[in-house]
């Protein structure tokens, strides 16, 4: 029997070609799936679009979660009487509940039976925080004219999945630092450059002014652990190796994990949950407003969460982090090269907690200083990252309305 010899070289060779085809034809299936998926909402929702005209301004808030970017926004049009289309994709959208005059808004589904609606759309502009336009089931609608994305975080603009804000004619951005990045991934990304305009953080003006209506009662020092989610996350990596000790130092705990984490690490929380029942001094914060639970902490404890931004920029306290294993890789700043500003930033105003100090982590908390070079830190990173401050709404249907004057005249 003749044997055939490959050489390691050949067989890694033709091994590699192997996972290449294989790789290749999953994605193509599953690029097919969507496709479909897409496609049985698609006769519906284009019979719906053509029925009606183009309007000039539509908004698509995909969730609940984002109701605080927009809802100064759909004000501000109501308020100059301007027509407005807002579509959501929670049922529980408070602006769905509301009556108005000159906003018309319209729950549409979630999913691929809103990227249906939303890919046949009508109009002269379109506003959303919805990120990768062009790249995944969203599409670019012929009929529409502009897309506009807004920051819904005062964070770097670069912490979104790989091409995240690629194929947007224009970003609106909470600081002009903001800027420099994405002209970066333009230049290396060889993209046409998109309409860089720095209105503030419409959200954060929404939390300030609930803030400053939240009545103070004196209690306990209380400690809020507000982590992000996922492997490299603060919950996920320690857990009970700092939970219990917190619970155990006598101090109230609020533990207010990341939205994320009730949908993809309910296990893991209901493992603690689980395991602290029936202590009094923790308690679990699920509620879509942070506010309450911010107004009330003496302190945070973090990670890499965007949670820390609002905690430090409305109540302008100390905050504690424990290292980041962040792995860029799979967002756009993995193809920008500086460290990203959320962690050179929350390295100068945050106080590091090591993995050592868990066992003493009650005197930890009680004697972590705020310096007043801390407290200039985070008037930098305040002023740095959330221009324009109470002002958003009205940065934005500023920005809005001179570039749908534009499109008029360039029509002409």
């Amino acid at each position: 029997m003749m044997l055939l010899y490959i050489d390691p070289g050949t067989g890694s060779m033709l091994f590699s070609v192997v996972i290449g085809v294989a790789a290749t034809l999953y994605f193509s299936v599953r690029a097919l799936f969507l496709k479909l998926k897409v496609s049985f909402f698609a006769k519906d929702a284009r019979t719906a679009n053509d029925a009606s005209a183009v309007v000039p301004y539509v908004i698509y808030c995909e969730g609940r979660q984002y109701f605080n970017e927009f809802s100064a926004v759909v004000e501000e049009f109501e308020e100059r009487k301007l027509p407005l289309v807002y579509y959501s994709g929670s049922e529980e959208d408070p602006v769905l509940a509301k009556q108005w005059e000159f906003v018309k808004p319209e729950y549409i589904g979630s999913g691929n039976k809103a990227y249906a609606k939303l890919n046949f759309l009508k109009a002269d502009i379109v506003l959303m925080t919805t990120p990768a336009l062009d790249v995944y089931q969203l599409k670019r609608s012929k009929d529409v004219k502009e897309y506009v994305h807004i920051l819904h975080a005062p964070s770097d603009a670069t912490g979104y999945r790989l091409f995240g804000l690629d194929f947007f004619d224009a970003v609106l951005l909470t600081g002009d630092y903001q800027k420099k990045d994405i002209r970066y991934l333009e230049k290396k990304r060889n993209l046409k450059p998109k309409e860089l305009v720095t209105v503030g953080c419409t959200y954060l003006d929404v939390l300030d002014a609930k803030r400053k209506s939240i009545t103070t009662v004196e209690h306990p020092f209380t400690v809020l652990v507000s982590p992000s989610w996922g492997k490299s996350a603060l919950l996920f990596r320690y857990g009970a190796k700092l939970l219990d000790p917190l619970v155990e130092s006598g101090l109230e705990v609020i533990v207010r994990p990341h939205p994320q984490s009730r949908i993809v690490e309910q296990g893991m929380l209901e493992t603690l949950e689980k395991r602290y029942e029936g202590k009094k001094n923790l308690s679990w914060d699920f509620g879509s407003d942070n506010s309450q639970a911010l107004s009330k902490a003496d302190i945070m404890i973090s990670d890499f969460s965007g949670i820390i931004f609002d905690y430090t920029f409305l109540y302008d306290k100390p905050v504690m982090y424990v290292k980041q294993d962040f792995d860029k890789r799979p967002y756009d700043a993995g193809d920008v090269e500086d460290e990203m500003w959320q962690f050179t930033s929350l390295h100068r105003f945050g106080i590091e907690l090591q993995e050592s100090d868990f066992p003493r982590i009650g005197d930890v908390l009680r004697l972590a200083s705020d310096s007043e070079e801390l407290r200039k830190a985070r008037e930098t990173a305040k002023a740095e990252a959330w221009m324009h401050q109470g002002h958003a709404a009205g940065q934005v249907v500023d920005f809005l309305v001179g570039t749908e004057t534009k499109l008029k005249e360039q029509k002409h």
